[in-house]
């Protein structure tokens, strides 16, 4: 899969299928419309593509009007986003700076410069919900009267379902705000995950005596928060389980900055600069502020034995399920 920085690339100027939208997640939803988009694709011999923004166009207004509350949280990093849109069979994906300049392209303007001068769209597919352009004054019927008008077909699809429950962003944001990581994983079609490179911190969990492993996370507000059980990828041949801090650390860090912290169980090795990824399956608590070292490394200890607990009892459910 092809990635892009902006559309002024050669490698563009070949006709596309493209879907517009942020794919925060890659959930359900935004599968079933990508197979939609990969079959048309492939169908019309046109390259398939997605058009994403960073940063997301809520996070921008929502610094532009000084209010970072009003910003979405985020499920899913620009990394982790780019992974699963290649597994769904993406051929490229754009991603646009979101800024003043893109904010200010009127509805017609941005269907002109940027779906058919900058990609060279021949069919484009979008959401029932779907809004564009300044203001959002761009809808469903306004792509499709400029789709007949200037010569690109334009299809929408409808909101996907799951046991009646539309399946979208705001959803599995709301899922893992609540800790409740089985319906998350019913709405990603897999479980919640985050990936990075392994990074130095301060050591802190050695002299706890449990050593983790660091990833930072490169947007503030992640859409889950707290202690987990996980599932750890990329340090061996298996998947190993752990059990994990998402979070601002209280206790021992005022700088804001969100860290994933995972203590691997049953495991001692250098991972420095390994990619790995992590698996969110269970939560346990909230995160909480300590009075000292010793409360931290006992609650730590506790959270050890019940990710023991837990991950065992997942074990021999998944024994007896495959009998």
């Amino acid at each position: 899969m092809q990635v892009f920085r902006g559309f002024h690339h050669a490698a563009l100027a070949t006709p596309s299928a493209i879907s517009i939208g942020n794919f925060d997640g890659v959930h359900r939803g935004h599968q079933a419309m990508l197979a939609m988009l990969v079959s048309e694709a492939r169908h019309r011999n046109l390259a398939a593509c997605v058009l994403t923004f960073e940063p997301h166009p809520r996070d921008y207004f929502a610094r532009l009007q000084g209010k970072p509350e009003l910003a979405p949280t985020r499920v899913a990093s620009l990394r982790d986003k780019l992974v699963e849109l290649e597994r769904c069979g993406v051929d490229r994906v754009v991603v646009l700076r979101f800024d003043q300049r893109l904010a200010a392209f009127s509805a017609e303007y941005f269907i002109q410069a940027v779906l058919l001068d900058g990609l060279q769209a021949r069919y484009v597919l979008v959401g029932d919900d779907f809004r564009f352009g300044a203001k959002r004054l761009g809808d469903y019927d306004l792509l499709d009267a400029q789709g007949m008008l200037l010569g690109f077909d334009v299809a929408r699809l409808k909101a996907y379902e799951v046991h009646g429950q539309r399946v979208s962003s705001s959803a599995v944001r709301q899922a893992l705000a609540n800790g409740d990581m089985d319906l998350a994983a019913r709405l990603l079609d897999r479980p919640y995950a985050i990936s990075g490179h392994v990074q130095h911190g301060r050591k802190l969990g050695r002299t706890l005596g449990f050593p983790t492993l660091n990833l930072r996370l490169a947007h503030a507000r992640p859409a889950a928060h707290g202690i987990f059980v996980v599932r750890v990828h990329g340090l061996s041949e298996q998947a190993l389980d752990g059990v994990a801090s998402l979070g601002l650390r209280p206790t021992v860090d005022d700088s804001g900055r969100v860290l994933l912290e995972t203590y691997v169980l049953d495991w001692a090795g250098d991972a420095y600069g390994k990619l790995v990824r992590v698996e969110l399956l269970h939560k346990l608590r909230n995160e909480a502020r300590y009075d000292s070292l010793q409360a931290l490394s006992a609650a730590i200890a506790t959270d050890v034995q019940q990710a023991r607990a837990w991950s065992a009892l997942a074990r021999r459910h998944d024994s007896t399920s495959r009998i």
